[in-house]
């Protein structure tokens, strides 16, 4: 064997395989993001249908079951936190358990919004809603259904284009919460609807909105994996050129 030969240190393996665990971990943490977030796809029209038919017994057990679907989201936030403790991943790695851990925190919050809706349900129970109301109703149910489920596919896939593409659907959601209101009010004006109904249904409304907004969210954290960069990070910018150029006044 030649000296230069003997001098040749082979690369340690553990490198290597911390790197496999790395993302042995990752897929794993991704795969149930996808899992949970297919959940919430799922509850949407449930309590939209729970909503609409003014099931009880349904929207009690949604409620309930709301507390698994928070140990699922604690149990995935604490595996991303051992990921981050033992393999210390930077750069891109680094972003997408940093991304993880915001999905994780947007699509448990969009649970809580579809428990939210069966909450209101008990609370009309008993009382009519016009067609024009329940056909709204079953759109924003559909449209907010649909864009979590696109935002699933885009994470699943780092979908960045996908995942811009989230904001025109989400503007139409938006469209539908505001012809809903309008709705509300043309119904109790004609007094066809009561007012604590009113501003529970308002309120409902609402509820689909944010949900729509979640989905948003995650396609942002999508682009943030793929590109590093996310909107706060344009506003900071501007923010910056700003104080640079007028100061902090």
């Amino acid at each position: 064997m030649s000296d230069r030969a003997a001098d040749v240190v082979p690369e340690p393996a553990n490198g290597l395989e911390l790197r496999r665990s790395f993302h042995h971990d990752l897929d794993g943490i991704r795969q149930d993001i996808a899992k949970l977030a297919a959940g919430v796809t799922e509850n949407v029209p449930r309590a939209t249908e729970i909503l609409l038919s003014q099931d009880l017994e349904g929207a009690e057990y949604m409620i309930l079951g709301d507390d698994e679907f928070d140990a699922k989201s604690l149990q995935l936030e604490d595996r991303c936190y051992s990921v981050l403790a033992l393999q210390s991943p930077v750069a891109s790695d680094l972003r997408q358990i940093v991304a993880a851990l915001r999905i994780i925190a947007e699509i448990e919050r969009s649970a809580d919004l579809t428990v939210n809706i069966c909450k209101a349900a008990r609370r009309i129970y008993g009382h009519r809603m016009d067609p024009k109301l329940r056909g709204v109703i079953q759109k924003m149910g559909d449209q907010a259904s649909q864009l979590f489920k696109e935002a699933t596919e885009a994470y699943l896939t780092s979908d960045a284009v996908r995942a811009a593409a989230l904001d025109d659907m989400d503007g139409y959601l938006d469209a539908l919460q505001r012809q809903f209101v309008q709705a509300i009010f043309e119904s109790h004006s004609s007094d066809k609807l009561d007012i604590q109904v009113a501003v529970q249904l308002a309120v409902v409304a609402r509820f689909y909105e944010r949900i729509g907004d979640h989905a948003v969210n995650i396609g942002e954290r999508v682009r943030f994996v793929v590109t590093g960069l996310v909107p706060e990070h344009v506003g900071a910018a501007r923010y910056a050129e700003r104080v640079e150029q007028h100061g902090a006044g």
